[in-house]
């Protein structure tokens, strides 16, 4: 579901991953229609991070 909301409004995908203020710069972004892809590209980097973060997290946290 994130995925998908990455692609169609990148901006707000950051907020629900707790970055507002990528989540601010990206709306800037993707405000021109060339900026789109580069947003939606950053948005789909920065949910595929958050959730390595967050496996991580969980497999320090398990030892």
């Amino acid at each position: 579901m994130r995925l998908l909301l990455a692609l169609l409004l990148p901006w707000l995908q950051f907020f629900t991953i707790g970055r507002p203020f990528a989540g601010l710069i990206c709306l800037v972004l993707q405000i021109t229609l060339i900026g789109w892809i580069p947003a939606a590209i950053w948005s789909v980097y920065a949910l595929s991070q958050y959730k390595t973060d967050r496996k991580i997290a969980r497999a320090l946290a398990s030892r």
